[in-house]
């Protein structure tokens, strides 16, 4: 099954598309660019290699209400235009908001689009499915954009002091969850035209910040992993995580306490429990190549020296981080990061790691890609 997303480059277009290229090797994922929008010939050629489209593309902000209407109205008249020309027959997924139910001209625009392009699918004889989706979280969401988590995130990591306006309780779902929701959809082959997506949790804004310092103060300050009571603080966290500046933080010095004997160095505290291993390598030799969607996972060196490098997925920049058991340190790896530790010594390298879940041959949530 061949599928497009528009968008593929925002916030949940990368979740999207990435679970996709990584967790289901049976959908063939087709190139999409915002140029496409502009260019009748590109625009036609994406949907005409689509069986769906995933449709995330959209203005949050322009200017003013009046611009973010009329940016959004115009994107979807694009793809209304291009369907049509297409003569498209395949399964049409509109992402919309529910900001639909609110005053505001976005939240019109979200309806008009999803009403006209769900009546001219059905006059091609496709599918169409609109999501009526609450407010999402997630790692690698703009600051300062559309998501009030990811301010804060940004706020309170750069020692700033996030202001609440109004605390309201936000029904919100983690970007993961969503995708998994878009995917069931996709993999039902049935037209739901239209689904109100229930979101995980309904939570003040104000609970949000103090789960925030929380882990700020056990995780950045303490060097704890924090007890979390559900799912929802887990996602919260790894979204939390995901905003910390690599470069300014990493690696971090562990603190020796030294006597006759040697010294001893706390790896780590740990509210969530977890698994604690160690490998040796041998010098010139690589461990790792692979990432983890959910897996909080700590390499620590106590003999030797080493390289360790991190990718993003979907990006080119590696960040390198050397590291030396003299002056024992560590790195922690961000979720969708691909990872690998070299020896880059003339001795045994040994490397101490700990993971918050034990391994699950089953569930190993390991995808293998070079960094």
């Amino acid at each position: 099954m061949k599928i497009g997303i528009t968008g593929q480059s925002g916030f949940i277009g990368y979740h999207v598309s990435k679970t996709i290229k990584y967790k289901f090797e049976k959908f063939n994922l087709v190139t999409f660019h915002k140029s496409y929008f502009e260019d009748i010939a590109l625009f036609d050629a994406f949907i005409l290699s689509c069986d769906v489209i995933i449709h995330l593309a959209g203005v949050n902000r322009a200017g003013s209400e009046k611009e973010v209407y009329a940016s959004n109205i115009q994107l979807n008249n694009s793809l209304k235009n291009a369907l049509i020309r297409t003569k498209f027959k395949g399964h049409l997924i509109f992402a919309s908001s529910t900001q639909e139910d609110s005053t505001s001209l976005y939240g019109l625009a979200k309806k008009e689009s999803r009403v006209f392009l769900e009546q001219t699918v059905k006059e091609l004889g496709g599918k169409f499915t609109g999501l009526i989706i609450p407010n999402v979280f997630g790692p690698f969401c703009k600051p300062n954009y559309n998501s009030f988590i990811a301010t804060f995130c940004h706020k309170i990591l750069n020692e700033e002091i996030p202001e609440i306006f109004e605390d309201m309780t936000v029904p919100l779902i983690y970007v993961g969850n969503l995708t998994q929701k878009i995917i069931d959809i996709i993999q039902s082959n049935k037209e739901i035209k239209l689904e109100y997506i229930e979101p995980d949790i309904e939570i003040k804004v104000s609970e949000v910040q103090i789960l925030l310092n929380y882990f700020k103060e056990y995780y950045m300050h303490n060097n704890t992993i924090p007890f979390f009571k559900n799912l929802f603080d887990l996602q919260l966290f790894n979204t939390f995580r995901s905003y910390i500046d690599l470069n300014k933080t990493y690696p971090i010095k562990l603190n020796m306490h030294t006597d006759k004997r040697g010294f001893f160095s706390e790896i780590l505290k740990t509210q969530t429990g977890g698994q604690f291993s160690f490998s040796t390598t041998l010098p010139n030799i690589s461990r790792g190549n692979h990432f983890h969607t959910r897996k909080i996972e700590r390499f620590t060196v106590l003999q030797g020296k080493a390289k360790i490098c991190l990718r993003k997925i979907g990006s080119n920049m590696v960040h390198e981080f050397l590291l030396d058991g003299d002056k024992p340190s560590f790195v922690d790896m961000p979720i969708w990061y691909t990872h690998k530790i070299t020896n880059i010594g003339k001795v045994q390298l040994i490397t101490s790691f700990w993971i918050n879940e034990p391994y699950n041959s089953k569930d190993a949530d390991t995808y293998f890609e070079n960094v």
